[in-house]
């Protein structure tokens, strides 16, 4: 069983920056490819990155490459998403989550995912 806990959600302006982190339990973090996805209101729940179990493979939705970027830390059991130049189209609640699949294609899809964590608002003001 793997719990995630998101945090470092806010409000920030636009052209601004915040770092989400995302601490999961148990000792079997590393053998988790790790994703962050966003669900603004009224609209479906969307990948934003993924990184591989020892972080050498990262992937990114279009609309944030640049922009973003995923990072791991096994020993600390921990994913990072650095966000910047922050966009209001940005606002959505950030949820991480946490695919057992072992395949050399990064899964971008909800359905790839096991684990999920509560999530954490992120609001881009313009």
């Amino acid at each position: 069983q793997v719990q995630l806990v998101e945090s470092g959600g806010g409000l920030v302006q636009a052209g601004g920056s915040l770092r989400l982190s995302c601490a999961s339990s148990g000792r079997t973090f590393s053998s988790y490819v790790m994703g962050w996805f966003r669900q603004a209101p009224g609209k479906e729940r969307e990948f934003v990155a993924a990184i591989s179990r020892f972080g050498v493979n990262t992937y990114y939705t279009d609309s944030v490459k640049g922009r973003f970027a995923i990072s791991r830390d096994n020993a600390k059991n921990t994913v990072y998403l650095q966000m910047n130049s922050l966009e209001p189209e940005d606002t959505a609640v950030y949820y991480c989550a946490a695919s057992p699949l072992q395949s050399l294609v990064i899964p971008t899809t909800p359905n790839a995912y096991s684990y999920w964590g509560q999530g954490t608002q992120v609001t881009v003001s313009s």
